[in-house]
């Protein structure tokens, strides 16, 4: 038997996306699930990406912001980027996800999930056991379980 890891106390069982749910659907079921993103599988429950806080952001203004080191020059107010950009919260999922993704197996050890947080730019891990997203880890609940445990050996 191996030794208990941090991954595993900090795995929890979250919600999946459809690849066809709305967005509106989906914000509500990631804030539901007070996670920064969840994971989106298709039909079958394989792994298509990850869809959340920052996926909803970048659907909801233009697109040339992300290529934008400042936009403190665009004139409109938040109001009417919201008003014109409503229409998107009935887009599907699969528009917007983040299909770089990173999963990890459910024997998944800390060093591994801190590499995966110190070099990838994510905030949720999935955990996939035989083909089938089983959770996930957030990098919060990571860092706080990691923070409490070097706490107590010191």
């Amino acid at each position: 038997m191996s030794p208990q890891t941090i991954a595993n106390t900090v795995r929890r069982e979250a919600p999946l996306l459809s690849h066809n749910d709305s967005l509106r659907d989906a914000a509500d079921r990631i804030m539901a699930a007070d996670v920064p993103a969840l994971a989106v599988v298709d039909d079958h429950g394989k792994l298509l990406g990850i869809f959340g806080e920052r996926e909803f952001i970048g659907a909801l203004f233009p697109g040339y912001l992300t290529t934008l080191g400042y936009a403190g020059f665009v004139p409109r107010s938040l109001d009417e980027v919201l008003e014109k950009r409503a229409d998107c919260l009935d887009d599907r999922v699969s528009k917007y996800m983040n299909t770089e993704h990173i999963d990890v197996d459910d024997d998944v050890s800390d060093t591994q999930l801190a590499e995966i947080f110190l070099h990838h730019r994510v905030l949720i891990v999935p955990v996939v056991e035989r083909g089938r997203v089983t959770g996930i880890v957030t990098r919060e609940d990571f860092f706080r379980a990691l923070a409490r445990h070097l706490f107590d050996l010191s």
